[in-house]
Protein backbone atom coordinates (compact mmCIF):
# COMPACT_ATOMS: atom_id res chain seq x y z
CA UNK A 1 0.00 0.00 0.00
CA UNK A 2 1.30 3.42 -0.92
CA UNK A 3 1.33 5.93 1.92
CA UNK A 4 2.84 9.05 0.34
CA UNK A 5 2.57 10.74 -3.06
CA UNK A 6 5.28 13.24 -3.98
CA UNK A 7 4.31 15.33 -6.98
CA UNK A 8 6.00 17.93 -9.11
CA UNK A 9 3.90 21.02 -9.87
CA UNK A 10 4.74 22.75 -13.16
CA UNK A 11 3.99 20.64 -16.22
CA UNK A 12 2.90 17.75 -13.96
CA UNK A 13 0.10 18.65 -11.53
CA UNK A 14 -0.57 22.04 -13.14
CA UNK A 15 -1.86 22.29 -16.69
CA UNK A 16 -0.49 24.76 -19.21
CA UNK A 17 -2.89 27.38 -17.87
CA UNK A 18 -1.14 26.96 -14.49
CA UNK A 19 -4.28 25.46 -12.95
CA UNK A 20 -5.12 22.24 -11.09
CA UNK A 21 -7.97 20.39 -12.79
CA UNK A 22 -11.07 19.58 -10.79
CA UNK A 23 -10.41 15.87 -11.40
CA UNK A 24 -6.92 16.21 -9.91
CA UNK A 25 -8.27 18.14 -6.92
CA UNK A 26 -10.94 15.54 -6.25
CA UNK A 27 -8.54 12.60 -6.53
CA UNK A 28 -5.96 14.22 -4.23
CA UNK A 29 -8.59 15.04 -1.60
CA UNK A 30 -9.87 11.46 -1.73
CA UNK A 31 -6.34 10.10 -1.30
CA UNK A 32 -5.68 12.39 1.66
CA UNK A 33 -9.01 11.34 3.21
CA UNK A 34 -7.71 7.75 3.06
CA UNK A 35 -4.65 8.79 5.08
CA UNK A 36 -2.20 9.17 2.19
CA UNK A 37 0.23 12.10 2.37
CA UNK A 38 0.19 14.33 -0.71
CA UNK A 39 3.44 16.28 -0.87
CA UNK A 40 4.19 18.85 -3.57
CA UNK A 41 7.86 18.33 -4.47
CA UNK A 42 8.86 21.43 -6.39
CA UNK A 43 11.76 23.59 -7.44
CA UNK A 44 9.78 26.60 -6.32
CA UNK A 45 9.80 28.48 -3.03
CA UNK A 46 7.18 26.99 -0.68
CA UNK A 47 5.64 30.45 -0.24
CA UNK A 48 4.61 30.47 -3.93
CA UNK A 49 2.46 27.32 -3.62
CA UNK A 50 0.12 28.50 -0.87
CA UNK A 51 -2.81 29.05 -3.24
CA UNK A 52 -2.32 25.53 -4.60
CA UNK A 53 -2.36 24.19 -1.04
CA UNK A 54 -5.60 26.06 -0.35
CA UNK A 55 -7.19 24.47 -3.40
CA UNK A 56 -6.11 21.01 -2.27
CA UNK A 57 -7.26 21.47 1.34
CA UNK A 58 -3.66 21.31 2.62
CA UNK A 59 -3.14 24.95 3.50
CA UNK A 60 -1.81 25.47 7.05
CA UNK A 61 -2.47 21.83 7.88
CA UNK A 62 -0.43 20.11 10.58
CA UNK A 63 1.40 16.94 9.53
CA UNK A 64 1.22 18.05 5.90
CA UNK A 65 4.33 18.99 3.94
CA UNK A 66 5.98 20.62 0.93
CA UNK A 67 9.43 19.82 -0.41
CA UNK A 68 10.78 23.03 -1.91
CA UNK A 69 13.79 24.37 -3.87
CA UNK A 70 14.46 20.95 -5.50
CA UNK A 71 14.90 19.40 -2.07
CA UNK A 72 16.64 22.41 -0.54
CA UNK A 73 13.98 22.62 2.17
CA UNK A 74 11.30 20.46 3.76
CA UNK A 75 8.45 22.53 5.20
CA UNK A 76 5.45 21.64 7.35
CA UNK A 77 2.42 23.50 6.04
CA UNK A 78 1.14 24.55 9.44
CA UNK A 79 2.92 27.81 10.16
CA UNK A 80 5.23 27.19 7.17
CA UNK A 81 7.66 25.64 9.62
CA UNK A 82 10.98 24.94 7.89
CA UNK A 83 12.22 21.53 9.06
CA UNK A 84 15.38 21.03 6.97
CA UNK A 85 17.55 23.20 4.70
CA UNK A 86 20.55 22.82 2.41
CA UNK A 87 22.10 26.20 1.68
CA UNK A 88 24.84 27.12 -0.80
CA UNK A 89 27.99 29.02 0.23
CA UNK A 90 27.79 32.67 -0.83
CA UNK A 91 31.06 32.50 -2.77
CA UNK A 92 29.70 29.63 -4.89
CA UNK A 93 26.49 31.53 -5.66
CA UNK A 94 28.54 34.62 -6.50
CA UNK A 95 30.74 32.71 -8.95
CA UNK A 96 27.68 31.13 -10.58
CA UNK A 97 26.05 34.56 -10.81
CA UNK A 98 29.13 35.92 -12.55
CA UNK A 99 29.01 33.07 -15.08
CA UNK A 100 25.36 33.83 -15.79
CA UNK A 101 26.15 37.52 -16.07
CA UNK A 102 28.92 36.83 -18.59
CA UNK A 103 26.40 34.98 -20.78
CA UNK A 104 23.68 37.64 -20.41
CA UNK A 105 21.20 35.19 -18.86
CA UNK A 106 18.18 36.00 -16.77
CA UNK A 107 19.29 34.82 -13.31
CA UNK A 108 17.16 33.84 -10.29
CA UNK A 109 18.73 33.78 -6.82
CA UNK A 110 16.70 32.25 -3.99
CA UNK A 111 16.75 32.75 -0.25
CA UNK A 112 14.24 30.91 1.95
CA UNK A 113 11.70 33.70 1.67
CA UNK A 114 12.70 35.81 -1.30
CA UNK A 115 13.46 35.60 -5.00
CA UNK A 116 15.95 38.01 -6.55
CA UNK A 117 16.06 38.31 -10.35
CA UNK A 118 18.64 39.86 -12.65
CA UNK A 119 18.02 40.72 -16.31
CA UNK A 120 14.33 39.82 -16.43
CA UNK A 121 12.43 40.30 -19.69
CA UNK A 122 8.77 40.27 -20.72
CA UNK A 123 8.84 36.62 -21.78
CA UNK A 124 10.12 35.59 -18.36
CA UNK A 125 7.53 37.77 -16.63
CA UNK A 126 4.80 36.02 -18.64
CA UNK A 127 6.11 32.58 -17.66
CA UNK A 128 6.33 33.49 -13.98
CA UNK A 129 2.87 35.08 -13.90
CA UNK A 130 0.51 32.73 -12.07
CA UNK A 131 3.45 30.78 -10.65
CA UNK A 132 5.41 33.39 -8.73
CA UNK A 133 3.71 36.55 -7.52
CA UNK A 134 6.57 38.48 -5.98
CA UNK A 135 10.27 39.01 -6.59
CA UNK A 136 12.89 41.69 -6.20
CA UNK A 137 14.62 42.88 -9.34
CA UNK A 138 18.36 43.27 -8.82
CA UNK A 139 19.56 46.75 -9.82
CA UNK A 140 23.29 46.06 -9.71
CA UNK A 141 25.18 43.50 -11.78
CA UNK A 142 26.43 41.72 -8.66
CA UNK A 143 25.02 40.11 -5.52
CA UNK A 144 27.38 41.67 -2.97
CA UNK A 145 24.37 43.06 -1.08
CA UNK A 146 23.25 39.46 -0.43
CA UNK A 147 26.48 38.35 1.25
CA UNK A 148 24.80 38.04 4.66
CA UNK A 149 21.69 36.34 3.26
CA UNK A 150 21.44 32.55 3.36
CA UNK A 151 20.99 31.47 -0.28
CA UNK A 152 19.56 28.13 -1.24
CA UNK A 153 19.41 27.98 -5.05
CA UNK A 154 20.41 29.84 -8.21
CA UNK A 155 19.09 29.24 -11.72
CA UNK A 156 19.67 30.55 -15.24
CA UNK A 157 17.05 30.91 -17.95
CA UNK A 158 18.74 29.24 -20.95
CA UNK A 159 16.46 28.73 -23.94
CA UNK A 160 18.44 26.08 -25.80
CA UNK A 161 18.72 22.50 -24.53
CA UNK A 162 22.19 22.17 -26.03
CA UNK A 163 23.27 25.42 -24.44
CA UNK A 164 22.00 24.20 -21.06
CA UNK A 165 24.12 21.06 -21.45
CA UNK A 166 27.15 23.11 -22.42
CA UNK A 167 26.65 25.41 -19.44
CA UNK A 168 26.58 22.37 -17.16
CA UNK A 169 30.02 21.39 -18.51
CA UNK A 170 31.34 24.93 -18.02
CA UNK A 171 30.11 25.04 -14.44
CA UNK A 172 31.53 21.64 -13.52
CA UNK A 173 34.87 22.69 -15.00
CA UNK A 174 35.05 26.11 -13.36
CA UNK A 175 33.23 25.74 -10.02
CA UNK A 176 35.15 23.62 -7.53
CA UNK A 177 32.15 22.71 -5.41
CA UNK A 178 29.86 19.69 -5.36
CA UNK A 179 26.63 20.81 -7.02
CA UNK A 180 23.35 19.19 -7.95
CA UNK A 181 22.73 20.52 -11.48
CA UNK A 182 19.34 19.89 -13.07
CA UNK A 183 17.14 21.12 -15.92
CA UNK A 184 13.50 22.14 -15.61
CA UNK A 185 10.56 23.46 -17.62
CA UNK A 186 12.56 23.39 -20.89
CA UNK A 187 14.05 26.74 -19.90
CA UNK A 188 16.13 26.56 -16.72
CA UNK A 189 19.41 25.13 -15.54
CA UNK A 190 19.28 24.91 -11.74
CA UNK A 191 22.06 24.76 -9.16
CA UNK A 192 21.66 23.36 -5.65
CA UNK A 193 23.96 21.87 -3.05
CA UNK A 194 24.74 18.25 -3.93
CA UNK A 195 22.95 17.35 -0.69
CA UNK A 196 19.74 18.85 -2.08
CA UNK A 197 17.66 17.01 -4.64
CA UNK A 198 14.06 15.91 -4.76
CA UNK A 199 14.98 12.30 -4.08
CA UNK A 200 17.16 12.85 -1.03
CA UNK A 201 14.57 15.15 0.49
CA UNK A 202 11.77 12.67 -0.24
CA UNK A 203 13.71 9.87 1.44
CA UNK A 204 14.39 12.12 4.43
CA UNK A 205 10.72 13.07 4.78
CA UNK A 206 9.75 9.42 4.48
CA UNK A 207 12.02 8.56 7.39
CA UNK A 208 10.53 11.39 9.45
CA UNK A 209 7.08 9.90 8.82
CA UNK A 210 8.17 6.25 9.20
CA UNK A 211 7.34 5.60 5.55
CA UNK A 212 9.56 3.28 3.52
CA UNK A 213 10.65 4.21 0.00
CA UNK A 214 8.68 1.29 -1.46
CA UNK A 215 5.54 2.89 0.02
CA UNK A 216 6.05 6.13 -1.93
CA UNK A 217 4.81 7.27 -5.34
CA UNK A 218 6.68 10.08 -7.11
CA UNK A 219 5.22 11.83 -10.17
CA UNK A 220 7.18 14.15 -12.45
CA UNK A 221 8.11 15.27 -15.95
CA UNK A 222 11.57 16.83 -16.11
CA UNK A 223 15.22 16.46 -15.18
CA UNK A 224 14.93 17.84 -11.67
CA UNK A 225 12.36 15.08 -10.96
CA UNK A 226 14.72 12.24 -11.85
CA UNK A 227 16.09 11.74 -8.33
CA UNK A 228 12.64 11.29 -6.79
CA UNK A 229 11.49 9.05 -9.67
CA UNK A 230 14.44 6.78 -8.88
CA UNK A 231 13.93 6.98 -5.10
CA UNK A 232 10.24 6.13 -4.92
CA UNK A 233 8.86 2.63 -4.95
CA UNK A 234 6.66 3.71 -7.84
CA UNK A 235 8.23 6.35 -10.07
CA UNK A 236 5.71 7.82 -12.48
CA UNK A 237 6.31 9.86 -15.63
CA UNK A 238 3.40 11.86 -16.98
CA UNK A 239 2.75 11.47 -20.71
CA UNK A 240 4.40 14.81 -21.50
CA UNK A 241 7.56 13.92 -19.55
CA UNK A 242 11.02 13.99 -21.08
CA UNK A 243 12.36 10.69 -22.37
CA UNK A 244 14.94 10.51 -19.57
CA UNK A 245 12.13 10.49 -17.01
CA UNK A 246 10.10 7.94 -18.94
CA UNK A 247 13.13 5.66 -19.26
CA UNK A 248 13.55 5.65 -15.46
CA UNK A 249 9.87 5.43 -14.53
CA UNK A 250 7.99 2.35 -13.41
CA UNK A 251 4.77 3.67 -14.93
CA UNK A 252 3.93 6.19 -17.65
CA UNK A 253 0.50 7.79 -17.64
CA UNK A 254 -1.76 7.80 -20.68
CA UNK A 255 -2.72 11.38 -19.87
CA UNK A 256 -0.54 14.48 -19.90
CA UNK A 257 -0.55 17.43 -17.51
CA UNK A 258 -3.42 19.02 -19.43
CA UNK A 259 -5.60 15.94 -18.92
CA UNK A 260 -5.36 15.15 -15.19
CA UNK A 261 -2.40 12.77 -15.28
CA UNK A 262 -2.04 12.92 -11.48
CA UNK A 263 -5.65 11.83 -11.01
CA UNK A 264 -4.99 8.90 -13.35
CA UNK A 265 -2.20 7.73 -11.03
CA UNK A 266 -4.23 8.15 -7.85
CA UNK A 267 -7.28 6.41 -9.30
CA UNK A 268 -5.18 3.47 -10.46
CA UNK A 269 -2.93 2.94 -7.43
CA UNK A 270 -4.70 4.51 -4.42
CA UNK A 271 -8.48 4.66 -4.79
Amino acid sequence: MYKLIACDLDETLLNDQKEISSRNVQAIKQAVAKGVFFVPNTGRNFLTVQDNLRELGLYQQANSYVISFNGGAIVENRGNQVLTTNFLPFDVVKRLFELGLKNDYCIHVYSLDKLYIWNINNEEVNYLSGRVSDWEELKEDNIDALEKVKLIKIIFNVASKNERKEMEKVVRKNIDYSLNITFSSDRYIEFNSSEADKGQALSKLGKMLNIEEHEIIAIGDNGNDLAMIKTAGLGVAVANAHELIKENANFITSNDNNNSAVAEVIEKFIL
